[in-house]
């Protein structure tokens, strides 16, 4: 029995939640797997209830499962809420509560898509796939002190050695066993912060001969990315360059509905959520793509649970869709079927069965 941490947070987060859930349970089946789906309150709705945006009954329940499936957080309805107390907050303290220092982002080009993606053909070629790693809880979103009023405010990006070295591991361990290649972003040039960064990554690099390293500052891995995106394979980052730098891949490569995203650490608990956030202004119209949340729970399938073969059938069937012309309304084409949330969820778990 896999026990399984369902959070579908605010905005369109139910929607695309009942579509994971839903293609999971045909997963279930056809494998004869065993998942038992608790759902919790975190974000904007568990204010609601309970006056706190991330309840202890959450977190203890987030704890003691095998892994959280999570869908966003956040909206204008809680725009009152400030500091410490915002939803977007909530994911943060969990994070960080479960040490889920590694955010695993891939970011595949789909030639199924080529008509959405807004790079020249020549630069997409025969497509990209690039997979960000983000350390996740470090860094200017954790750093402290952090303190503001109407005239000053204060944010501090701390990063110790340790923190560095253990996500420059991974994504050497990720690169030895795939392309044999690393880019390492950083602002180096200008920040105390990243100066330490590439000390430790090169000092990392020393145990990683087989593996090419390139650093690279983040204004110009922007840019590069827009001009030449398959020059990349693997990237680390820090927390926030990994942030921004993930949301530019995802628009460039079609959607921010299609991508999903995996928090993990040393163990096999994981969070899995999509990239994209909690779309306000379509919610509850049942436009929503549920890709990019399906895709993440393919990924928990494969790093929490060791279900591979599964994880494969899914992103698969993600794929057949796709190739069948089906799209949600931010991916839709002229004379492409333009399917609604609940529609491509089924489709999908057609596919599988």
């Amino acid at each position: 029995m896999k026990r399984i941490v369902v959070i579908p947070g605010d905005g369109i987060g139910p929607e695309i939640m009942a579509q994971a859930v839903k293609v999971l349970k045909a997963i279930e089946n056809k494998y004869n797997a065993s998942f038992q789906m608790d759902e919790a309150l975190m974000g904007g709705v568990a204010y609601d209830e309970f006056g706190t945006c991330l309840p202890d009954s959450t977190m203890k329940m987030c704890k003691e499962y095998d892994a959280v499936l999570f869908g966003a957080n956040g909206g204008p309805k809680w725009d009152f809420l400030t500091g410490e107390k915002r939803p977007e907050r909530a994911l943060a303290v969990l994070r960080k509560e479960l040490e889920l220092f590694i955010n695993l982002r891939p970011v595949k080009v789909r030639k199924s898509l080529a008509g959405t993606i807004p790079l020249k053909p020549e630069i997409v070629g025969d497509g990209f796939d690039i997979t960000l790693i983000r350390e996740l809880i470090g860094g200017i979103y954790y750093g402290l002190p952090k303190e503001g009023d109407s005239e000053r405010a204060v944010d501090s990006m701390i990063y110790t050695k340790g923190e560095v070295e253990r996500i420059s591991r991974y994504a050497f361990e990720l690169a030895r066993a795939e392309s044999k290649k690393l880019t390492s972003v950083d602002k180096e040039n200008m920040m105390e912060a990243s100066k330490l960064w590439r000390s430790v990554v090169m000092d990392v690099s020393k145990n990683y001969p087989d593996v090419k390293l390139n650093h690279i500052l983040v204004d110009n891995c922007a840019y590069q990315i827009v001009m030449d995106p398959r020059q990349f394979e693997i990237i680390v980052t820090g927390n926030m360059f990994g942030d921004i730098l993930s949301d530019e891949l995802g628009a460039l490569a079609g959607s921010l509905g299609l991508y999903p995203s995996a928090s993990i650490g040393y163990g096999k608990k994981g969070l899995y959520e999509p990239i994209h956030g909690t779309a306000p202004d379509i919610a509850g119209k049942g436009i929503a793509n549920p890709i990019g949340t399906i895709l993440s729970a393919a990924l928990m399938l494969r790093h929490s649970f060791d279900m591979n073969e599964a994880a494969d059938d899914m992103e698969q069937a993600v794929e057949a869709v796709l190739d069948k012309d089906f799209r949600t309304a931010d991916i839709a084409e002229k004379d492409k079927k333009t399917v609604s949330t609940g529609e491509m969820g089924d489709l999908i778990v057609k596919e599988i069965e």
